[in-house]
């Protein structure tokens, strides 16, 4: 339950729509509503979306290497 409210709120309140996915992004950027992102802010969530995703590819590489 916890988790369904947090996605709300994120809707609800946040620009960023609680959105991980960069092509949601670029989508969201295009659009003319609350939820929608400005323009010249979109490489910067982008930007962020990739290194969260690098730095967890690398997290998960550590936790589940072999020789750990």
């Amino acid at each position: 339950m916890m988790v369904g409210l947090d996605i709300t709120a994120a809707y609800w309140f946040t620009a960023s729509t609680s959105s991980a996915n960069p092509a949601v992004t670029v989508a969201r950027s295009f659009t003319n509503t609350f939820s929608g992102i400005f323009l010249e802010h979109a490489l910067g969530f982008i930007v962020a979306q990739l290194a969260a995703a690098v730095i967890g590819a690398y997290a998960l590489r550590w936790l589940f290497s072999p020789t750990r």
